[in-house]
């Protein structure tokens, strides 16, 4: 048990500083196109992910920079992909939003992820691997018919899924409630699939559920849904956030995952962590920032 409070409070803490880099440099114009953070669900990354088998898929949407970490991305390569640079997990053509790298696959189509993923648990599912796979969708996207049309073939065909929902209560700018009508898991359990919801921001809280649904999926070959009620510290993307100052202090002090979870490791424990990774999180910027650029004859041949 000691070994996973370390190893959890680790990948919160390691995105966290990421994330925090990330928007502290976006205006010095070394970021290319657009950025989402995942500032304040660090818990839904690294309390999932951590029960990853090597075989096991994952699909993330827009704001993947956590569960990519998670999944044990490379983070010297993901600060090079938001760069541009030739040495990013795409080498620089995919950018904030979309990658791949061995089963990980991110797409800032909102909604676009369900389908592909639903057919490829099917196709694994068909060749006996024995591969779960995770889908991570926010709240927006339950408004794309798409998402229905893939449940209900999940459902009648037995794909071996987890559909995740963080619901982190509001879209770019829009409140939940002005956008979302009805139950979430109703949603899913309209097509037989069972769903279980979260309103937690505590790591061992979603570590416990994942672990559940994903053996169920796992040994039944059928799918299930985890819904997580959560909260986005940062804006929507990079300066967009219409929420009030003190409602997002509020946020802080009450739902911030690294604060729920610390208290279970001593401080030096802690202070080690920290040392760490912020080392690797400064070095990991600065060597990206030294990465040189893809060449004009790499752009055109990656077509």
């Amino acid at each position: 048990m000691p070994a996973m409070l370390t190893e959890l409070y680790r990948t919160m803490y390691r995105i966290r500083r990421f994330e925090e880099t990330v928007l502290e440099n976006f205006p010095r114009g070394v970021f290319f196109g657009t950025t989402h953070t995942y500032l304040g669900q660090e818990a839904d990354a690294a309390g999932i992910l951590a029960h990853l088998q090597p075989q096991d898929i994952v699909f993330s949407n827009h704001r993947c920079h956590g569960h990519f970490l998670a999944y044990g991305g490379d983070m010297r390569r993901l600060f090079a992909e938001l760069m541009g640079r030739a040495t990013g997990v795409c080498g620089g053509r995919g950018g904030s939003q979309h990658l791949h790298w061995r089963n990980f696959y991110s797409n800032g189509v909102q909604g676009g992820i369900v389908p592909v993923a639903t057919g490829m648990a099917l196709a694994e599912r068909s060749l006996g691997s024995g591969a779960v796979t995770l889908v991570f969708i926010g709240d927006g996207t339950l408004g794309e018919g798409v998402v229905y049309e893939s449940l209900n073939l999940a459902a009648l065909w037995g794909a071996p899924a987890l559909y995740v929902v963080e619901n982190n209560h509001i879209a770019q700018t829009t409140p939940l409630e002005l956008a979302l009508a009805g139950s979430i898991p109703a949603r899913f359990q309209a097509f037989g699939i069972p769903a279980l919801e979260l309103d937690t921001s505590d790591v061992l809280e979603i570590h416990a559920a994942a672990a559940e649904l994903i053996t169920a999926v796992r040994t039944s070959f059928t799918p299930r849904a985890l819904i997580i009620h959560t909260q986005r510290f940062g804006p929507h993307s990079k300066g967009d956030d219409t929420r009030p100052p003190e409602q997002l202090a509020r946020l802080h002090q009450s739902r911030d995952p690294l604060i729920i979870h610390s208290p279970r490791l001593s401080p030096a424990v802690r202070a080690a962590i920290h040392a760490a990774v912020d080392a690797e999180v400064a070095q990991a910027f600065q060597t990206a920032l030294q990465d040189p650029f893809p060449s004009l004859e790499a752009l055109a041949g990656a077509g």
